[in-house]
């Protein structure tokens, strides 16, 4: 996927309002509760985000926001860059696959196609998502250096659709594929592998702080070892376990294989939680600033 370059409006506007994607996350709604909704019309976020209902003030703040976002200066499409980027990689299989909406549920049966990495490579990239999940939080909040503190600090009280992104993660990249001891496979695996073996770092390799693999090896081993104890705590403290998050996405999907490797890469290929939480989330920040701007 290249950058994209349409508005924060067109985004939103675009974002599915019946999908895997959507299905999934709602499947893990129990990790969050309440916090995340799937709004995908950019006036009717600017509504949820602002409480405003008069129209004529939800245009100011939505030309506002548009103007934000454009400015190269913010690094808003940066952020939402990165996200579309984590997502945009091994989706040919999704492409190709006939994916059916039964009754009220999703029927991946096409699972058969789907080959999962090797838990190291898996592991690795759950590394590497986590370091573009800091780099957007860096590019929206304008902070200097790689920003490891800050974002290890602000983890802790995500909410709304950062905090339902973090619960995908945990569940569907941690948990599922790699078990309980999660962030101890992924710093080892980290530790132990050549970044550029990796297709998704070479995607995002110039989103994250510092340049070339080694300072990106050290900033992913940093973001880990500061922030990843966060992700622990919510897997904890929700009781995140491969049984749980199985059931649960059964509730709204449909597929015949109980591989917990095969699930997890399923979900990975057909899901795009990262840009679709991304866009809401960035969308939320421009339009907060663009109302206190107004």
């Amino acid at each position: 996927m290249s950058d994209s370059d349409d508005p924060i409006f067109k985004l939103v506007n675009d974002l599915p309002g019946t999908s895997v994607t959507g299905a999934v996350l709602h499947a893990l709604d129990w990790i969050a509760p309440g916090q995340w909704k799937n709004i995908t019309n950019f006036d009717e976020l600017i509504a949820d985000e602002t409480g405003e209902s008069d129209q004529d003030l939800v245009q100011q703040v939505g030309q506002r926001a548009i103007q934000l976002y454009t400015d190269a200066s913010n690094g808003y499409q940066k952020a939402v860059w990165c996200f579309q980027m984590v997502d945009s990689l091994d989706k040919t299989i999704a492409a190709a696959s006939a994916v059916n909406l039964i009754g009220q549920k999703f029927d991946l049966g096409f699972l058969k196609a789907i080959t999962p990495q090797p838990e190291a490579a898996q592991a690795v990239d759950a590394g590497v998502k986590f370091a573009c999940e800091l780099a957007s939080f860096v590019f929206v909040n304008g902070i200097p250096g790689d920003g490891v503190a800050d974002f290890a600090r602000a983890i802790g009280s995500y909410g709304k659709s950062d905090v339902m992104r973090l619960a995908a993660f945990a569940a569907i990249d941690c948990v599922l594929p790699l078990g309980p001891n999660f962030l101890e496979k992924i710093t080892a695996a980290v530790s132990g592998s050549a970044l550029t073996e990796s297709k998704l770092y070479n995607a995002v390799a110039r989103f994250l702080p510092g340049g070339g693999p080694d300072e990106h090896k050290a900033l992913i081993q940093k973001n880990l070892e500061q922030a990843g104890g966060k992700v622990t705590q919510l897997v904890q403290e929700k009781g995140i376990t491969q049984a749980g998050v199985l059931d649960k996405v059964r509730e709204h999907i449909s597929f015949s294989d109980d591989k917990l490797d095969v699930v997890a890469a399923a979900l990975d290929v057909m899901t795009s939680y990262y840009e679709h939480t991304g866009v809401q989330s960035v969308a939320r920040r421009v339009i907060s600033r663009a109302y206190s701007e107004i």
